[in-house]
């Protein structure tokens, strides 16, 4: 027998897949369904459009980053290009132009955060990655700017002070320190009293004529102490060390105290460029504070050194002093004869310095910098002067460019020699104050 539902004349046959509902509960029950379902993907839709709106904190730098460069009128991007260049003379000639009493003998320990809040992305693609890499960036600039001087490494993690490298006039040495990530995975607390001590130790037996630096790369808000760490900056200030900080989370007072008192730089790192502008101020060696003496200039101390005798390839093998390990090449100190695989370093034997001679030479253009070149912003103060770039022989622009003038830039092209009074390209300016650091056309 058929359900009675089947004998009605105004039943119908509906597949189960079919859209009509002839009930009237089910129609709104069905309609509100659907119209849960289509809110819920409107809900859905939108989620993922504000997901991709709103990136990550460490990807907003990237977001729109075409926006930082203009085209100007005609499409071209030169002036932007040259706006960059002019933001580096003009910081130039902020730089005092005499020679200042440096010391070109530096010894720097630089202690890296290594707490768990280095692991925070709000720098790409972590604080510590980042902080890596930098450091092994300016280790290098800082031993081609500083051949003479020497880099220890130490690490703040667990409360305690870690020494990861010993002070090294090898740039290959510290690197080779700071290569394998795996030991040095951040975790913890970090301690500065524990770190600064472990520093300051190291320095003790450095002699007088040599500076004493200490660069803390900080990413954390707190700091696990043992004691009063006052008392240890009264020591730095006593031995005259100089402390400085670049924070990447935020300004703390016993940080900024540290670089006060100590005659140090500090600085909050807004954004990765700004972290490695704050790091590379530090690259050339600060300048001496002495006390001057009855109105006259400072007593400067004279220090000895030796310059060696470099061994060929083909030299019979022989134990070196530093390693004793046996190998052909080397070089000889000149007092004692013993042998040391790299130079500059200290001899094993008898004590004494040993550098080379091009390393001494370039340690020099921090006392005698080359002068800041001006910039001809018009067509008068041309004249008759050359066409072409004194150093590359390359033909300055034949019309004055139409970027927005600025100060530093020349809208000819043309930076003078305030000394010989040649002229040379932009190119020409930046290669001679940052490389060379000597004028093509006078020599000094």
């Amino acid at each position: 027998m058929a359900p009675p539902r089947r004998t009605d004349p105004s039943y119908m046959d509906v597949d189960s897949d079919s859209d009509i509902s002839l009930l009237g509960d089910d129609e709104v029950r069905a309609r509100g369904k659907g119209k849960s379902k289509a809110a819920d993907k409107r809900k859905k839709d939108k989620g993922k459009s504000k997901a991709k709106d709103q990136a990550y904190t460490w990807e907003a730098s990237y977001t729109r980053s075409w926006d930082i460069v203009q085209e100007d009128e005609t499409g071209s991007l030169q002036g932007a290009v040259e706006g960059l260049m002019a933001r580096g003379r003009r910081r130039r000639l902020l730089a005092p132009a005499a020679a200042i009493r440096r010391t070109i003998i530096r010894h720097l320990v630089l202690l890296l955060d290594l707490s768990a809040a280095m692991m925070d992305r709000d720098m790409r693609p972590t604080r510590f990655d980042l902080s890596l890499q930098y450091a092994r960036e300016f280790i290098v600039e800082w031993f081609d700017q500083n051949p003479l001087g020497q880099i220890g490494v130490v690490g703040m993690r667990g409360g305690i002070g870690e020494r990861i490298g010993e002070m090294s006039g090898n740039p290959q040495d510290v690197l080779k320190s700071l290569s394998d990530r795996t030991k040095l995975e951040p975790a913890g607390e970090p301690s500065l009293q524990n770190a600064i001590e472990m520093a300051r130790g190291s320095m003790s037996h450095l002699p007088t004529h040599s500076s004493r630096e200490i660069l803390i790369i900080f990413g954390s808000l707190t700091t696990c102490d043992p004691g009063n760490i006052h008392d240890t900056l009264e020591a730095c200030v006593k031995h005259k060390i100089r402390i400085s900080v670049v924070a990447l989370a935020a300004e703390m007072k016993i940080c900024r105290d540290m670089c006060d008192k100590t005659g140090g730089l500090f600085g909050v790192a807004m954004n990765e460029g700004h972290f490695k502008d704050l790091l590379f101020e530090l690259v050339p060696p600060p300048a001496q504070r002495a006390v001057v003496r009855a109105g006259a200039n400072p007593a400067a101390d004279l220090m000895m050194m030796g310059f060696p005798t470099r061994l060929p390839d083909s030299s019979p093998p022989s134990l070196c002093a530093c390693h004793s390990d046996m190998k052909s090449e080397g070089f000889l100190c000149p007092r004692c004869m013993a042998k040391v695989c790299d130079v500059p370093t200290d001899c094993d034997i008898c004590g004494l310095m040993i550098v080379s001679s091009p390393h001494l030479a370039r340690s020099y253009h921090h006392l005698f910098p080359v002068k800041p070149y001006q910039a001809v912003t018009s067509v008068e103060e041309v004249g008759e002067r050359a066409a072409v770039c004194h150093a590359c022989g390359r033909a300055f622009p034949a019309t004055p460019s139409t970027a927005p003038a600025s100060e530093g830039f020349s809208p000819l092209g043309r930076y003078r020699c305030p000394d010989c009074s040649h002229d040379f390209c932009a190119e020409c300016d930046v290669f001679v104050h940052d490389v060379v650091h000597c004028c093509p056309g006078c020599g000094k």
